[in-house]
């Protein structure tokens, strides 16, 4: 008699069968139209100064150590929050930020490029 139970085996997935996947909703801030992430801020100068207080709470949460002990490090996940993700998301953001509304991705017989985006009329909101 064996004491052990017996496990029923894991049946194989069926690749032929269709499998439902939930759509990604990309109305969410946070996404572009392509649903990568979208890191940019509404501004260039909003976008530094999160940079500042970001970089700004990283040195001083280490610099501080010496002077008010290890307590001071919680101040550094903070950064976290100002940079929206680590220090590259936000180089990403800044460079998201810097080319907003003067690079256009066109796609045509499924070949994307980026491309100067045209002028818009002085006046015109940029999309």
């Amino acid at each position: 008699m064996n004491p052990l139970p017996t496990v029923d085996a894991v049946k194989p997935v069926d690749a032929t069968k269709p499998v439902d996947v939930p759509l990604v909703d990309l109305t969410r801030r946070g996404a572009t139209a392509s649903g990568r992430p979208d890191f940019a801020s509404s501004s260039v100068p909003r976008h530094l100064a999160r940079g500042a207080l970001g970089f700004g709470l990283i040195i001083g949460s280490v610099a501080l150590v010496p002077v008010a002990g290890p307590a001071t490090l919680l101040a550094a996940p903070l950064a976290l929050i100002a940079f929206r993700g680590c220090p590259t998301c936000w180089m990403v953001g800044l460079a998201q930020t810097i080319s907003r509304g003067r690079l256009e991705r066109r796609c045509e017989d499924g070949v994307c490029t980026l491309a100067k985006a045209h002028p818009h009329p002085a006046g015109t909101p940029r999309a």
